[in-house]
């Protein structure tokens, strides 16, 4: 080792090594061996040897632990008096520092002079059996890929039976993680979308199983060809059919019309006449009058049809849905109070166009179909018990026992018809010219509404007309004599006498085929008009059966005791009892969908048809519930609260789709009467608006009907 004198003799002092003045070459060279900077001199008393750990070899590869001879040269640093001792003051003596003579051997290397600190340990060097070679991995993996190219071959040449078999030997030597591995890639190939391989009409098919219209929003959001099955108004026919949401069209004439399912056969016999036409057409012993009349009903009904918008099944579904969504939890309720006292109401009317309420302080209220207050009806000296509203005319009896015939629209009494002699107690009308009224004289009487004159008297009744019905040219009328009456309008003569009950008749339905009777005696009685014969007697209610409808098969009867009863006109059994009030049931109404009944105990509910659950209460317990209407998107409910009959008038229409999602109920409350309005107040339901989903997917929005409870 050459090092300047200084350097060699800072590095001394340093490491602690103490050189000694007149030792010999050997004696230095010995003291440099025992700090490591030189090799210990082979055993043998050979030259010395130092061991390198990397030396390069001729061919340029570095072998690790190689012995290289080198004669080992020790230069002897020439002593300068006072150098180390006045420039590097000696540091204090530290036990152990020297490396004893037979640990030399297990020094790697000389420790470099520039660097006191011993360098950090190497990693191990790998194992013979962990040294790869580049080209022994890229040989491997061609010899892989040649392996499985042999096995796809011959596999794509193997029949069905030996493929089985190899892939089951296959299986059958793999463990349970490479078992996932392969499920996880078999599984997605064996999966198949059926919308894309099949045609329309066999996806229609298919999605008639599906009822809820949940489902039809998802599907929708599944790819575009769902999304364009799903939009397809096919698909939306067969969800109308199975929620029976029957078309506008076939429900937008209500029997009571004046443009009813007669006019309109008959228009359908001119299919493209002219007002001149049908002018021709008409049977000439008419009068002009009626012909000019008749003209004019041909074109509002043309005009009706043609102003008619043209609704989709899926728009018309998505309206049909959001009205139920409403009617279980929603609506906008406005309330109105009618009289300053508690005035008892009669009888209740909810048109197209009006809202009549008849009381028994002889008063007859008309109001628009909001609610707003239009008129008073003033004319009758007494209560007024029955009416019966055809278009914009009314026409209406009471205590007084006069028939009068109101014109709406302007609050004009047209006609006063007299006759009977005591009060009248119901009324009905057949067509816009004919009404039939039933009084306690027990007689009933046919008027010719446009001239005020009587055409019949209807005699045969015993006691009381208490109820009446009318269906085309039929009369069926219940008695206080317990009987029911089948009667001619044209001829005025009775059909048919159904005798049976034990009791007074209080209600009484007919809807062209079946007659049922409601009495005092706790039964109903079904009965056949063609032989007058009673078909079935249906009991299960404990007082007056006061309430009935007939709709389809099915027969809703509501009684004093406070239950209302489905039943099945086809099997002549109950389909649900329902515990609907704590006391009489004073008025009941239902369709397709729901019953509403309203009961003495002040409250009103909503029941589901098909299951006989309770949907919900319409409103806040009144004292008393007088009368309950609806339809398909209002009701009405007349209640007696606070000593004052309050009119509550419920909104169930969706709202626009432009004005996005619909706000809580709101209840509000005006006088008729002069008094301030009650202050407004927020219900705590909120109308669904799931009904109405919109999801960008597949290209397009989706706007399709969600049956998702907000928040879902």
């Amino acid at each position: 080792l050459k090092w300047p004198d200084q350097a060699a003799e800072d590095f001394i002092c340093n490491t602690g090594a103490k050189p000694r003045a007149g030792r010999s070459r050997l004696g230095k060279q010995r003291n440099l061996e025992s700090i490591g900077i030189v090799s210990i001199m082979d055993s043998r008393g050979g030259k010395g040897h130092a061991l390198q750990p990397e030396v390069e070899s001729d061919d340029g590869l570095q072998v690790a632990g190689r012995v290289a001879p080198a004669p080992v040269t020790v230069h002897q640093v020439p002593e300068r008096k006072g150098s180390l001792r006045h420039s590097h003051p000696k540091p204090p003596p530290t036990p152990n520092t020297g490396i004893p003579p037979n640990m030399a051997q297990s020094v790697p290397n000389p420790l470099i002079p520039s660097a006191p600190a011993s360098p950090p340990t190497p990693a191990p060097s790998p194992t013979p059996h962990q040294r790869t070679n580049a080209w022994s991995q890229s040989a491997a993996a061609e010899v892989d890929n040649t392996v499985l190219q042999d096995f796809r071959l011959v596999f794509s040449r193997l029949d069905l039976t030996t493929k089985e078999a190899w892939l089951e030997d296959i299986v059958e030597s793999c463990d349970s993680q490479v078992l996932s591995i392969l499920h996880r890639l078999v599984s997605p190939r064996l999966k198949k979308d059926p919308f894309s391989v099949f045609p329309n009409e066999i996806c229609f098919r298919i999605l008639e199983f599906v009822d809820d219209p949940r489902t039809f929003v998802r599907a929708s959001q599944v790819s575009r060809r769902w999304r364009e099955v799903l939009s397809d108004d096919q698909a939306w026919k067969a969800l109308c059919e199975k929620h029976a949401y029957r078309r506008m069209s076939s429900d937008s004439l209500s029997p009571s019309s004046p443009f009813s399912s007669t006019n309109l056969s008959y228009l359908d016999q001119l299919p493209h006449s002219s007002p001149e036409t049908a002018v021709d057409s008409f049977p000439t012993d008419q009068t002009t009058q009626q012909q000019t009349e008749f003209v004019k009903a041909t074109e509002q009904i043309r005009n009706l049809h043609r102003q008619r918008p043209k609704t989709t099944h899926r728009s018309h579904f998505k309206h049909k849905y959001q009205v139920d969504l409403a009617w279980k939890k929603g609506g906008q309720m406005t309330a109105k109070h009618i009289t300053p006292d508690s005035g008892v109401v009669t009888s209740l009317h909810l048109t197209k166009k009006y809202i009549v309420v008849a009381l028994d302080n002889a008063k007859i209220h008309v109001f628009n179909t909001k609610g707003d207050h239009q008129r008073t009806l003033v004319g009758h000296v007494m209560g007024v018990w029955a009416m019966a509203p055809w278009g914009d005319h009314l026409v209406s009896g009471g205590c007084d026992r006069d028939v009068r015939v109101w014109n709406m629209a302007s609050g004009a009494s047209i006609h006063t018809l007299r006759g009977h002699t005591s009060t009248v107690r119901c009324l009905k009308m057949s067509d816009r010219h004919t009404a039939i009224s039933g009084s306690r004289d027990t007689t009933l009487r046919v008027w010719d509404v446009p001239s005020g004159m009587c055409k019949k008297i209807l005699m045969g009744h015993q006691a009381s007309v208490r109820c009446l019905e009318v269906k085309g040219d039929l009369v069926v009328s219940g008695s206080y004599d317990t009987t029911a009456k089948i009667w001619s309008i044209e001829s005025g003569q009775c059909l048919r006498t159904l005798s049976g009950h034990f009791s007074q008749i209080y209600a009484i339905v007919f809807d062209g085929r079946r007659i049922a009777t409601g009495s005092l005696d706790t039964s109903v009685r079904i009965w056949d008009p063609e032989d007058g014969s009673c078909k079935a007697i249906l009991q299960g209610h404990t007082s007056l059966v006061g309430q009935l409808q007939i709709r389809g098969n099915t027969l809703v009867t509501g009684g004093s005791d406070g239950s209302v009863r489905v039943w099945s006109l086809e099997t002549q059994t109950p389909v649900h009892r329902l515990a609907a009030h704590d006391n009489s049931v004073t008025s009941l109404q239902f369709d397709d969908n729901r019953i509403v009944s309203g009961g003495s105990d002040g409250r009103v509910k909503i029941w589901d048809v098909k299951s006989g659950l309770l949907i919900r209460e319409l409103s806040q317990p009144a004292e008393a519930v007088w009368r309950v209407a609806f339809e398909e998107e209002r009701s009405v409910v007349l209640a007696s609260r606070q000593g004052r009959t309050v009119m509550e008038v419920w909104d169930f229409s969706p709202p626009d789709d432009d004005h996005g999602s619909a706000s809580a109920p709101i209840s509000r409350k005006v006088s008729t009467q002069g008094q301030a309005p009650a202050p407004a107040t927020t219900g705590e339901d909120e109308v669904m608006q799931d009904a109405a989903v919109s999801t960008e997917r597949g290209g397009g929005n989706v706007d399709m009907v969600d049956a998702y409870a907000a928040g879902s």
